[in-house]
């Protein structure tokens, strides 16, 4: 796996981004979502913020109520409690005063606890200064084949280095999991079951069952216009796309009679799971399983979970056309995500931003995976129903706070018509969507916020 090396470590880091965009490197995927894309110069980022204002003991005011004095039974009554004596001689009260001594003591004991609180809260901030964090990239490729991008916090390059190899070696998983063109020693993957339809059940990780689990469901919940099972379709599509793009006057479209036949072997119901005993079978020899829909939304979204657990609680992560924010900022504000043009002749990179905070955004569109026969662009996506890439509009992309569910949900829309779309998503009270048309103007549900570029 090559990485893009600046610094050290093979990661693109660094110290407090001045002046500089946020933005991931572009990707390859399906849709590229960087953070302040839009703005060239982010403000910078202040750590832990300004710090408070030391709480010394206001100038004038009294800590001890002082109460009104009274002569009587030769006793002063209150705080100052004077003993009256007489002089016989001259037959006038001697008064020995406690007044001063009581100020005295009062001012010793004030000064005491103004160095106190001088004290402990100079160690407070001497402590927040040591824990003052700020803010580092990390980028590397390979992982699902594309670009991926931590935008994060840490006290030093060091230690966000540290973290940001964490997640690479855990997105790495993932992707050998869900690979279908490679098996590793040690382990079943996606490519282990695809080898073994028709003959045998594989026996796998949990994560590959989890993963499959949601794949049938939002089959079941976008009526089959997002299929884990259509592989033997896909694959001949990918095949021809990847001939076509190596000798371009060579491009052609796979015969329609083929993809018929291929449409034969995607029947869902034949992936048969067994949690009991962590088994994953094909019934039909001729079916093959392709996650590319789900597998990297999920990932990202375990991913994400991860982080939490190790501590990073503000962190950006981009990897191709999903986005998804762990936190905030760590001044509590959202991060701000460049939602793509897929339009790139224009000049205009990006058409909005959105602000995350706990939530992911994934971009499905035509504009970056393709390639062209007789002067016609086919992208990759490929619409279950006919087995040919849909032609409605060149991006959508869709917000949820589970990345899994908006990748699932971005290729689904992909598929559907843009009425039909809406209608779909307004249903749907955990995920909103825009979608960019032929023309370049835009449509989004009623509860997608987001700043559009003017």
């Amino acid at each position: 796996m090559q990485r893009k090396t600046s610094n050290r470590k093979g990661y693109t880091t660094g110290q407090p981004q001045q002046g500089q965009s946020a933005a991931p490197a572009q990707e390859s995927g399906i849709g590229s979502l960087p953070e302040a894309a839009h703005n060239p110069a982010p403000a910078q980022e202040s750590g832990i913020g300004g710090l408070p204002e030391a709480a010394h003991p206001k100038q004038g005011q009294s800590t001890v109520p002082i109460r009104e004095e009274k002569e009587e039974g030769g006793l002063l009554q209150g705080n100052s409690a004077a003993l009256i004596q007489k002089d016989n001689r001259r037959g006038k009260p001697a008064l020995r005063k406690r007044r001063a001594g009581w100020n005295r003591r009062f001012t010793a004991a004030a000064c005491l606890l103004a160095a106190v609180l001088a004290v402990v809260l100079m160690a407070s901030l001497q402590a927040r200064m040591g824990e003052k964090q700020e803010r580092y990239e990390a980028t590397f490729f390979g992982n699902f084949d594309t670009v991926t991008v931590i935008t994060g916090y840490a006290k030093s390059q060091e230690e966000f280095e540290a973290q940001a190899k964490k997640l690479e070696e855990k997105l790495r998983q993932y992707h050998e999991l869900f690979d279908i063109y490679h098996t590793y020693e040690g382990f079943h993957n996606l490519k282990s079951i695809n080898d073994a339809a028709g003959k045998e059940p594989v026996k796998v990780n949990q994560e590959i069952i989890n993963m499959l689990k949601l794949g049938i469901s939002m089959y079941q919940k976008t009526a089959g216009k997002v299929n884990i099972a259509y592989g033997s379709v896909l694959s001949l599509w990918h095949s021809y796309r990847e001939e076509g793009m190596a000798e371009p006057g060579l491009a052609k479209l796979p015969p329609e009679q083929l993809i018929k036949e291929r449409m034969g072997h995607t029947d869902i119901s034949k992936l048969i799971i067994d949690e009991e005993a962590s088994t994953v079978f094909l019934e039909d020899k001729e079916m093959s399983l392709d996650v590319g829909s789900i597998g990297k939304g999920y990932a990202v979204q375990r991913l994400a979970a991860y982080a939490k657990e190790q501590g990073m609680d503000h962190l950006l992560l981009s990897v191709g056309g999903n986005v998804c924010a762990v936190g905030g900022k760590l001044d509590g504000s959202p991060w701000r995500v460049g939602i793509e043009n897929p339009g790139l002749d224009s000049g205009k990179h990006y058409v909005g931003t959105v602000g995350l905070s706990g939530k992911s955004i994934v971009t499905s569109g035509d504009y970056q995976r393709y390639y062209v026969v007789d002067g016609k662009r086919y992208c990759h996506i490929i619409d279950p129903d006919t087995g040919m890439p849909p032609e409605h509009f060149p991006s959508v992309s869709v917000l949820a706070e589970d990345s899994g569910l908006a990748d699932a949900l971005s290729t689904a829309l992909f598929n559907m018509e843009l009425e039909e779309g809406l209608e779909f998503v307004e249903s749907l009270p955990e995920a909103e969507a825009l979608w960019i048309l032929e023309d370049g103007g835009t449509r989004c549900t009623s509860g997608f916020k987001w700043n559009e570029e003017k």
